[in-house]
């Protein structure tokens, strides 16, 4: 026997024997799913395996190296019962009382690659939610009168679980009736603009349609769906930016990267069986149209001028696959704007699907001339910056054209600079961030050559990322736009500009998003005797998608961002030095309303000199600005709108009798004529009128009260300026 024959004789008894070892080392299900004639899915090897090694990740390599404990185990077991049914509308008590002997094991056992506790859980679930769904479907048989006075409560996510299953289908009961009489009043709403000899729709039928879908869509459940739910309540209790991607998500997730796609340009999420909007991309069609806010909740689809398709319970991904679609074409929507409660009357968007290239993304100006107290008329370039971007291939094969958010915004300056501005303000507000290499860059435009970001590694060794220019593109006065979900990338800049003292820094407190993610294929971790071992099982492993990573990756926390000053942005967020109240409060909000989120903490300052101290001036902007505030109706109008929107945030009974809730949605929808005819007659505008179609309002109070805030500014250095010179 050859010396090859022998190395490969022994190879294959090492396998044979790991693979063996992994058999007789692995532990005993905590739950018997093959036994179980409840189960609805049941992992598969590679499931096992997968979680396993995402827990070998967490503990080992990410930066927070987080014990799967008691505690942890504790985290992920709420994390998955708010996954599963954070309305509390399926499950009972006794179901939750069961499943509490989960509670302080589920990351010990994935840890021993046993995925069988929350597996258990997922099926209960996926039981108590086809049992409901199949009484609603029975209950539409039943005779239902609109004239007694009861109410249905929506909302149940602040109130206990249900005690029993009469309590629960009692709520299924007024469910039912509540979606009825719903349909019913919107019928009527719409008849108006029914065209002659359009068949009216008959509710009943509608909801027996809507209810046999959500019963088919549940139905199509599979193993993967599970395990990508559990896998995400399980990451998330480590870090909210730490997540595992099975291999379609990933691949949707990589796909969602790339320069191009075509839809309305919404990013969508799934809260309380709604379609909600969770971000509005920039220069999409929902964008230009400035008809989708964040919040708000898509419960219909309809194709061209097809029929609607209601959507309310379905799968995002299918959801997804109704709004998205080729260029050219449109789509339809029924909105539920956000902030307001189920009941509302949805209004209708129609948008033509774009192909959206994120080169739209860009930099892009505006100037704009502001009267100042003083009299004198004041140029202000405005940049508006939706992302950090770099196109990387074209960098890397030398292109001297590549496209960078530096390059854009230093083109721009360029002509700002030749139309005479008398200040820049770049806007950040609602920009999430990106290439942290652009963050610097930028930075540079604005500071001499210095420090503009620290970034800690998992080993606590600390880098200092410099802003590698010596010459800057604007060194005039600069004002920066901040808002809630201003992040990362954003923080960086924003905190350097302040820490400086290079600007002035407007609006409300950022993100708080400081720490920073690698994306890892999870085939880096995976065992030749793992990948065996799966090879053998009984257990079907997952199909994967074409061209999709075949174990999934990992987006991974390694390293956290501290400012110039030594203070991390983690949490806290950059706080402007001019401050607008918002109505996404922090405990709602970004980064300090995630429970396992890291916290903030500091390190050692860098070396790095002030361009200026405008403490003095700041002071003397914010008493200008206190005083203008409170003389200002728009001011007033927009605190009246925060508290509006947070108000909504309650738990609400709906009145199940039609006249009232007729006269409920008349008298909402006559306060809004109000509201937004109050905000036209501030700016001297047409009020709108019953029977016309609602005017599109794009009120910007904080960029201009920036502006005119920026006109003291400027007079300020300006006398400043003079100041000196008398003195010299």
């Amino acid at each position: 026997m050859n010396q090859l024959n022998i190395k490969f004789m022994f190879r294959n008894l090492f396998l044979l024997l790991s693979f063996v070892s992994i058999i007789a080392c692995g532990a005993k299900p905590r739950v018997n799913l093959e036994n179980d004639e409840e189960s609805v899915v049941v992992p598969s090897t590679q499931h096992e395996v997968i979680a396993k090694e995402v827990a070998n990740i967490l503990e080992s390599y990410s930066y927070k190296k987080v014990p799967m404990s008691d505690s942890l185990s504790s985290i992920v077991y709420d994390n998955l019962l708010k996954a599963m049914d954070q309305g509390k509308v399926y499950l009972l008590k006794e179901d939750v009382e069961e499943m509490e002997k989960f509670r302080n094991h589920i990351s010990q056992d994935f840890k021993n690659g046993d995925l069988s506790a929350p597996f258990y859980m997922f099926n209960l679930y996926t039981k108590r939610y086809m049992e409901s769904m199949n009484y609603a479907l029975e209950e539409l048989d039943n005779e239902v009168e609109f004239e007694s006075d009861e109410y249905y409560t929506s909302n149940r996510e602040k109130l206990d679980w249900f005690d029993s299953k009469e309590e629960l289908k009692e709520q299924w009961r007024k469910r039912v009736k509540y979606d009825l009489l719903n349909l019913k009043l919107a019928s009527a709403a719409d008849a108006d603009s029914t065209t002659e000899g359009e068949e009216k729709k008959d509710p009943r039928e509608v909801l027996r349609k809507r209810y046999k879908n959500l019963i088919s869509q549940a139905k199509k459940t599979n193993a993967n769906d599970a395990f990508q739910v559990i896998m995400a309540t399980f990451t998330d209790a480590v870090d909210p930016h730490t997540t595992y991607y099975n291999p379609s998500f990933a691949q949707a997730f990589n796909e969602s990267m790339s320069n191009t796609f075509e839809g309305i340009g919404a990013r969508l999420q799934l809260d309380n069986e709604m379609v909600t909007v969770n971000e509005v991309i920039p220069g999409g069609p929902a964008y230009k149209d400035k008809s989708l806010e964040i919040g708000d909740r898509i419960i219909g689809v309809a194709q061209e001028e097809g029929e609607f398709e209601d959507i309310i319970g379905w799968r995002l991904d299918a959801a997804v696959a109704k709004i998205k679609g080729p260029k050219g074409t449109i789509v339809r929507l029924k909105i539920l704007p956000a902030g307001q409660e189920i009941g509302a009357q949805p209004k209708t968007v129609s948008l033509k699907r774009e192909k959206i290239v994120l080169e739209e993304e860009s930099a892009r100006k505006e100037i704009k001339t502001i009267k100042g107290d003083d009299g004198k008329d004041y140029k202000m370039g405005i940049i508006k910056l939706p992302k950090f971007y770099i196109d990387f291939n074209a960098l890397r094969n030398n292109d001297p054209n590549y496209k960078s958010t530096t390059r854009d915004v230093g083109l721009i300056l360029d002509t700002l600079k030749q139309e005479k501005v008398d200040a820049v303000i770049l806007d950040l507000r609602n920009n999430g961030g990106g290439s942290l290499q652009e963050a610097i860059a930028l930075t540079g435009l604005f500071i001499d050559k210095g420090p503009v970001v620290q970034v800690r590694d998992i080993k606590n060794r600390v880098d200092i990322e410099k802003n590698p220019s010596e010459k800057t593109a604007w060194e005039g006065p600069l004002g920066v736009l901040i808002n809630r979900f201003s992040a990362s990338a954003s923080e960086i800049f924003a905190g350097a500009i302040q820490d400086y003292g290079r600007g002035i820094v407007f609006g409300s407190q950022t993100f708080g998003k400081g720490t920073v993610q690698n994306a890892v294929d999870m085939a880096r971790f995976i065992s030749p005797s793992s990948r065996l071992l799966m090879k053998a099982s009984g257990k079907k492993d997952p199909d994967t998608p074409s061209g999709a990573p075949e174990f999934g990756q990992i987006n991974v926390t390694m390293g956290k961002f501290y400012r110039v000053t030594g203070s991390s942005t983690q949490h806290k967020g950059v706080t402007p030095d001019i401050n607008f109240p918002s109505q996404f409060s922090a405990e709602k909000f970004g980064e300090s309303s995630e429970p396992s989120a890291l916290p903030w903490d500091q390190i050692e300052s860098a070396s790095f000199t002030r361009y200026a101290d405008l403490s003095d001036v700041i002071e003397k902007l914010k008493v200008v600005h206190d005083k203008k505030m409170n003389d200002s109706e728009e001011y007033q109008y927009l605190l009246e709108d925060i508290d509006r929107f947070n108000s909504s945030d309650t738990i609400r009974k709906i009145s199940l009798n039609e006249e009232k809730l007729k006269q409920e949605r008349e008298e909402d929808q006559t306060k809004n004529r109000e509201r937004i005819n109050k905000g036209l007659a501030l700016r001297n505008l047409p009020l709108w009128k019953e029977g016309e179609p609602k005017p599109k309002i794009n009120f910007d109070l904080v960029l201009d009260e920036s502006l005119s805030l920026m006109t003291y500014y400027i007079a300020d250095e300006a006398k400043e300026k003079e100041i000196a010179q008398v003195e010299n």
